[in-house]
């Protein structure tokens, strides 16, 4: 079987890594992955066709804008395969009503702009996956959890001497300052002096986005005040193929995920690739939905009502946190392994 994702083309964003991850293993079962459009020089390695007619089914992957082909392009997909040979991913939740947590995240500004999403989905396909473990909320959506892990990723450890930050976080500040003004500006200042080089690395930390369509501005809220008087270093995105080594640079790594797509329990990319880095990720995540991914072991990774002292202990005691991401990692590799994931990801485009 021949499957063509199409999405938005981004090095260091959305979902070119996973997309990486069902091109290594496809072979194994006799498919063949690629992405839509022509070879890209700044996304080496990875197959690209723009040969809509030579492809048996065709994947969609939402994010939280609408990717649109041109006209004559969108025409070709549509009439090249039935609907049945084609599915949505709805990465960020936009295939549901209007969602506002708390007057801050929201999946759509207004019901209308939640309507042009529904009537795209529904031009496109019949039914939309979701990336989530949780049980689907209607009849037109299936669950699909997408993302995996492959062990062979993991990175080999780094001596405690050559780690550049005590801290890091990886990943745009895109609807992010919530959790981090609440929770992890607080327990960094609480115990400052013995923690040592903290670093945010991604987009937007600094400042909002210059374009004037960039989208609501609390998603991109900040206070550069706050990491100068901490000393909190930012430094620009990563590309996908460097992420997991630039995470490996830290004793620890904090992972936070958008309000939105954890009340919607989504997966993300990141869920997975913090746990090839060789680091200790500690995790912005309610107890019983880590352990509802990670396996039981993982409740003693997360932050919430504790970050202060986590961090701390993380610090202190890295041998035994070391052995509770072991345990994270069996489970992770017997329950959500990237040959488990293609065989659901085939099953689901066999109907």
């Amino acid at each position: 079987m021949k499957i063509l994702f199409v999405m938005k083309h981004r090095g260091n964003a959305g979902n070119t890594h996973a997309v990486a991850d069902y091109m290594r293993v496809a072979p194994q079962f006799g498919h063949e992955v690629s992405l839509y459009g022509r070879p890209m020089s700044w996304l080496p390695g990875l197959s690209f066709t723009d040969r809509i007619r030579s492809v048996d089914k065709i994947v969609y992957l939402f994010e939280s804008e609408i990717y649109r082909l041109s006209g004559v392009g969108e025409t070709t997909m549509l009439a090249s395969r039935p609907r049945g040979d084609r599915l949505i991913l709805d990465m960020d939740g936009m295939y549901n009503p209007v969602i506002c947590l708390d007057g801050y995240d929201r999946n759509h500004d207004t019901e209308d702009e939640r309507a042009r999403w529904f009537e795209h989905f529904h031009a496109l396909a019949d039914h939309v996956y979701k990336p989530t473990i949780a049980p689907p909320a209607s009849p037109r959506e299936i669950a699909l959890p997408f993302y995996g892990y492959d062990p062979a990723l993991e990175t080999a450890p780094v001596p405690a001497s050559e780690k550049k930050y005590d801290i890091l976080h990886l990943g745009h500040n895109w609807w992010r300052w919530r959790d981090v003004e609440e929770t992890l500006i607080p327990a960094f200042e609480a115990h400052r002096s013995k923690i040592g080089r903290i670093g945010f690395i991604g987009l937007w930390w600094d400042k909002a986005p210059i374009e004037a369509d960039a989208g609501n501005p609390l998603a991109f809220k900040s206070d550069a005040a706050a990491f100068k008087r901490l000393d909190i270093e930012t430094q620009d995105s990563v590309m996908y193929d460097q992420v997991i080594r630039t995470m490996s640079s830290a004793k620890i790594n904090i992972f936070t995920q958008r309000p939105v797509l954890h009340h919607l329990r989504h997966l993300t990319l990141k869920y997975f690739e913090i746990f090839y880095a060789d680091t200790i990720p500690l995790l912005m995540l309610d107890a019983n939905h880590a352990a509802d991914v990670y396996g039981p072991a993982a409740r003693e990774l997360t932050l919430p009502g504790r970050a202060s002292e986590k961090i701390l202990d993380a610090l202190a005691r890295p041998a035994r946190y070391r052995e509770i991401v072991q345990d994270v990692r069996r489970h992770l590799a017997a329950h959500h392994n990237y040959q488990r994931r293609m065989q659901e990801l085939a099953a689901a485009l066999n109907g």
